[in-house]
């Protein structure tokens, strides 16, 4: 993957957390750094971690299916990026947004394994075009920006409310479904 690849990548598989993080900014009456910090360090701790461990899994199965694996990678980024579009489209807000306090350990803890386990089925896709090592930056480097973009999207709920929220996963469902065509695209042609 080029480095646009993994940008892409890593912002499409944080749409989900920044939505939340835009929800718990609209939720929280009195946003602080800290507010912003904590869902900010949850959501990019998880989306780091969960890729590695799916990719740990994928080297498991790596060897049996290399002949199919661009199928595979296609399948399980479109089905992510379609359900992101989905969820933003037909999911009502009221099950979208909770009703208790978002920086909670417990419901934070939720929300970001929630919103990671793309994350986890993306892993196990590098497990089949990448090595560990690459993968391993590639996680920290998913992270990082979901760090990033949910810090601001705590800050920017806080100030500008629902407007962005499902036009957010909209966008990452489609760069996802756009990832896994170009990488299917490209086994098949060559």
């Amino acid at each position: 993957m080029t480095n646009v690849e993994i940008l892409l990548l890593a912002i499409a598989l944080s749409m989900d957390a920044l939505s939340v993080s835009i929800a718990g900014g609209i939720q929280i009456r009195k946003v602080r750094i800290s507010h912003a910090f904590k869902m900010a360090f949850f959501f990019g701790f998880f989306q780091a971690l969960m890729p590695v461990l799916g990719a740990v899994a994928g080297t498991y199965v790596k060897s049996y299916i290399t002949e199919f694996d661009h199928w595979i990678i296609f399948a399980i980024l479109a089905f992510i990026g379609g359900k992101m579009i989905y969820e933003s489209k037909f999911m009502k807000k009221d099950e979208k947004k909770k009703d208790s306090d978002p920086t909670r350990f417990k419901i934070l803890l939720l929300l970001a394994v929630a919103t990671s386990m793309d994350a986890l089925a993306v892993g196990l896709s590098l497990s089949f075009m990448m090595v560990m090592g690459s993968i391993l930056l590639t996680a920290a480097f998913i992270g990082t920006v979901t760090f990033i973009l949910c810090f601001v999207g705590v800050l920017l709920g806080n100030l500008a409310g629902h407007f962005f929220e499902d036009k957010i996963e909209i966008a990452g469902g489609l760069i996802l479904i756009g990832v896994g065509a170009k990488i299917l695209l490209e086994h098949i042609v060559a």
